[in-house]
């Protein structure tokens, strides 16, 4: 009798020699790609050493890249950069993406055709679930797991259960996928999802391009998931055949397989979403967030730094210019991406605009370089997480949004609604005046 069965588990079971398995049962999965970089790779590395473990199980199964402090900021980045290389060229890896070439490896991955539906992915980094668009089994590990996995191939999994969303409808205007992502996680908590697989499903999310796939999973481990994940239907082949011509298996949800919990949204109710500080969970609609003044609005991160979010928040910008007082930081995701948008003239109206355009890295997002927060600064920001200190002073505020409203918060000078912009000339819509370190209060 065949076991129904959920997408993750389909994987899971297909990896590991299983006819079927259920959730809560320990597997040991064959991965097929594993993601490094530099911040945690060289621990692993380090770990094999010590026993006495010189080379990776399959290179070919490896694709590297520098990425959270790209260029270095300082000696001991350097140096870990440095080892990443050196290592690199001894195991003889022939997928690495150096500075100019490179990526945040979450954007990067698909960019390049790294991942197909079916697989199984992982990289010392919690947002490898962004590759779960793909219809991918994909999660972060630690650098004792990735040291296991690059020796052997394998690595073990309690099979997750999993929480199925229903979104119908469409977005309306002003309103894209990581506000949608927000919504969810403000209505089923940072823990909501704990070890869970979040499998999103309906007209929605049918209609949403690649990219708006990504910044949705790329969030789930913000609810506590193990991966997010999305069936990958003809959008996602053709985005995958578009970059790879190896074969792959797609994997679909049975009718009658089982769920832990499941929660219907409409989509055309939704509005732009603002997380509070200092959980991603803390998501208020605009219209119930008070238009506290900002110090720095950043676009960036493996989360909202597509082309797509580049268009925009360019869409907003065109024309306008940032408020007094205002920093902007715009920060492409990888090396591609800065291209293109230098080649659709992105650059010229964030320059124009007071923008600041940085080179792929995942910089300020988690405090590193490239934006990082003073005492009681106040940022508006494209990232997914806002704990404390986690862009800079532990007494900073971090604001979560999406490029649109980050986009119309930097030019208003205050968290604002992006609707405003889009529906409005450039002349009509004036900055708000400028306020010398005034910090309003929000519950």
């Amino acid at each position: 009798m065949t076991v129904p069965m959920t997408i993750t588990e389909k994987i899971l079971a297909a990896h590991s020699a299983c006819d079927s398995v259920r959730p809560g049962q320990i597997v040991n999965a064959v991965i097929d790609l594993i993601v490094a970089h530099e911040v945690t790779t060289p621990p692993a590395v380090n770990m094999l050493a010590k026993m006495g473990i010189s080379r990776v199980f399959d290179p070919s199964r490896v694709v590297v890249t520098p990425d959270h402090f790209v260029p270095n900021k300082d000696i001991q980045t350097a140096e870990l950069t440095r080892q990443l290389r050196r290592w690199v060229e001894e195991q003889g890896i022939e997928n690495y993406y150096e500075l100019g070439d490179h990526g945040i490896c979450h954007a990067l991955i698909p960019e390049r055709g790294h991942i197909l539906p079916g697989q199984t992915a992982i990289c010392g980094d919690s947002h490898t679930t962004t590759l779960g668009a793909f219809g991918a089994f994909a999660t972060g590990v630690g650098s004792t797991d990735l040291a296991a996995t690059l020796a052997t191939g394998e690595l073990w999994f309690k099979v997750p259960e999993t929480m199925r969303f229903n979104v119908s409808g469409a977005l309306p205007p002003g309103v894209y996928s990581k506000d949608l992502i927000l919504y969810i996680i403000s209505r089923i908590g940072v823990d909501g999802a704990r070890y869970r697989a979040m499998e999103y499903h309906g007209s929605c999310i049918e209609t949403l391009s690649m990219e708006a796939r990504m910044t949705i999973c790329n969030m789930a481990v913000e609810a506590g998931a193990k991966t997010g994940i999305i069936e990958a239907d003809q959008t996602a082949v053709e985005y995958v055949r578009a970059r790879s011509d190896k074969d792959f298996t797609v994997y679909v949800s049975d009718e009658d397989a089982e769920y832990a919990a499941a929660l219907d949204i409409d989509a055309s109710s939704l509005e732009p979403v603002v997380a509070l500080p200092h959980l991603p969970s803390n998501g208020r609609f605009i219209g119930e967030v008070e238009p506290v003044s900002i110090d720095q609005a950043y676009i960036g991160s493996c989360t909202n730094a597509r082309i797509e979010d580049l268009r925009e928040a360019a869409r907003i910008l065109k024309g306008r210019r940032i408020a007094r007082g205002v920093r902007a930081i715009v920060v492409p995701a990888t090396s591609a991406i800065w291209r293109q948008a230098l080649k659709e003239g992105l650059f010229e109206i964030f320059s124009e605009a007071g923008c600041v355009v940085s080179t792929a890295t995942c910089g300020a997002c988690l405090g590193g370089h490239m934006g990082v927060l003073g005492r009681r600064e106040r940022c508006i920001s494209t990232t997914n997480r806002n704990f404390v200190g986690r862009m800079g002073h532990p007494e900073a505020e971090v604001y979560l949004a999406s490029p649109a409203t980050v986009a119309a918060s930097a030019v208003a000078g205050c968290i604002t609604d992006p609707r405003v912009f889009l529906n409005a000339d450039p002349m009509t819509v004036e900055a708000a005046p400028f306020q010398d370190d005034i910090h309003v209060g929000v519950s």
